[in-house]
């Protein structure tokens, strides 16, 4: 005679089946971001926002813009890289 699916097993927590599969279920929870990822993709995408916004208030000034004087509109492609660097990372973010 076949066996109804609906009547399952009860399982008990001290069962083994029981405590392999709370491992199993622990280790899946585990699978997220890693700590470092946000702060250091926002870090990257609002540093980058105050390199430019710096650049673009200081370029007037004699001497070249801050941050970097020396390299001018460059500071520009610093910042935008910074800002892409973070949203490289938002690929990584599960």
């Amino acid at each position: 005679m076949p066996e109804s699916k609906s009547r399952k097993k009860k399982v008990r927590p001290s069962d083994p089946e029981f405590v392999a599969r709370q491992a199993e279920a622990a280790k899946k929870e585990r699978t997220g971001n890693p700590a470092w990822l946000v702060p250091v993709m926002l870090g990257l995408m609002v540093l980058g926002l105050v390199w430019i916004v710096t650049y673009y208030l200081t370029a007037g000034r004699a001497g070249g813009g801050f941050p970097i004087p020396p390299l001018g509109a460059w500071n520009l492609g610093i910042g935008f890289a910074m800002i892409i660097a973070g949203f490289g990372l938002t690929t990584q973010w599960k």
